[in-house]
């Protein structure tokens, strides 16, 4: 997957932010559980009430969400592509091994590059979907509003860190 794809803003939505912290420290605050539990979900929307990650591809990346007065909800997915410090990518659309996925939500496709930019880190998170319809569903869901958010708290945990 090191090949480029074509960003279709039919299709896909990107969030870029500089961050003020060294390459080194957004990988960390990217691949290890102990610090995606702390910023992948809106605090206010609920919690990572558990994380699993074998970042290599074909490894797993699992993520149990918890929300107030529901169950967990648990998201299942594969990394496709790892190039340390510089780019991540995961699918629900595949289970770990790259198994054929069995799912109930809108699968996407998510790809996050990193870049040294001086002393801090150019950070792009896309997200990726399969069609139109896909796409104007987590927009209008929250999908894409929740991200941002958990983009601002992954920034500003990563900031807590230096």
């Amino acid at each position: 997957m090191s090949k480029q794809f074509t960003f279709n803003p039919k299709l896909d939505f990107a969030i870029e932010r500089f961050i003020d912290a060294p390459t080194r420290l957004v990988w960390e605050a990217l691949t290890k559980p102990e610090h995606l539990k702390e910023w992948y979900m809106p605090k206010a929307w609920g919690r990572v009430a558990r994380a699993e990650m074998d970042v290599r591809p074909g490894g797993i990346f699992s993520i149990d969400i918890a929300v107030e007065n529901g169950p967990d909800s648990p998201n299942l997915g594969c990394f496709l592509d790892v190039v340390p410090m510089k780019r991540l990518v995961w699918t629900s659309m595949l289970f770990p091994g790259y198994r054929p996925a069995v799912f109930d939500d809108i699968p996407i496709t998510a790809i996050v590059t990193m870049e040294t930019v001086g002393t801090g880190t150019r950070y792009v998170f896309t997200a990726l979907h399969r069609n139109e319809a896909d796409f104007e569903t987590n927009k209008t869901s929250g999908f894409y509003q929740g991200t941002e958010i958990a983009v601002d708290q992954f920034v500003a945990h990563v900031i807590a860190m230096k």
